[in-house]
């Protein structure tokens, strides 16, 4: 059974929305370990995540002038909402490191943004078989250990910062950024959770 009929304006703008994540979490990932020309580097991400607001915009317009979708609207909307959110939060990670004048990147956040980037590598998987339910709840699974394990490496992260920092202004801009890092791959699962909404409904 397909999960997708051959409708591109939908199919196609569900890929276009992961691949574009999976480059700002591949961004994210260059500015961690090469801390140089900052400024530049996350007004790259920013770009991306305007590029990201555009295709969300093109979907719901499509959206909304579709009579008969490809799969539930609700799904269709949660869909390229949760998609949209990771973006989101990849770019609100990497302008703290602006606005907080961060000079270091440590070793967990540069874990954080690993693990972030593997979760879009899934994503962009599992958008691309939307068609091919087979493997989808397999991505799901996928992406929750990639949220258990970011969760993990935060708490580690929180822990060692109570342990090791004076400074209680870095503190709070160091939780706070692996607060948001972390809450990306939250916006992952979300992303599962819709996906298995689209899988069960359909068969």
């Amino acid at each position: 059974m397909q999960l997708i009929p051959r409708e591109e304006k939908f199919y196609g703008l569900f890929n276009e929305q992961a691949a574009n994540i999976h480059n700002a979490a591949r961004m994210l990932v260059a500015l961690f370990e090469n801390f140089q020309d900052v400024e530049k580097q996350v007004s790259d991400i920013k770009f991306l995540e305007h590029k990201g607001d555009e295709l969300t915009h093109s979907l719901m317009r499509k959206l909304n002038r579709t009579f008969i979708t490809p799969f539930d609207r609700e799904d269709i909307h949660a869909l390229s909402s949760a998609l949209d959110d990771v973006l989101d939060l990849i770019e609100a990670a990497a302008t703290r490191f602006l606005t907080y004048k961060i000079k270091k990147v440590t070793p967990g956040a540069q874990q954080l943004a690993k693990v972030i980037l593997h979760g879009t590598e899934i994503i962009v998987s599992a958008v691309g078989q939307l068609n091919n339910p087979q493997n989808m709840l397999e991505y799901c699974e996928q992406l929750t250990l990639i949220e258990e394990e970011a969760d993990r490496i935060k708490g580690e992260c929180i822990a060692r910062l109570f342990e090791d920092s004076t400074d209680p202004i870095e503190v709070i801009k160091w939780k706070e950024i692996y607060e948001v890092l972390e809450s990306s791959t939250d916006n992952e699962q979300d992303v599962a959770v819709v996906l298995e909404s689209v899988v069960l409904k359909a068969t």
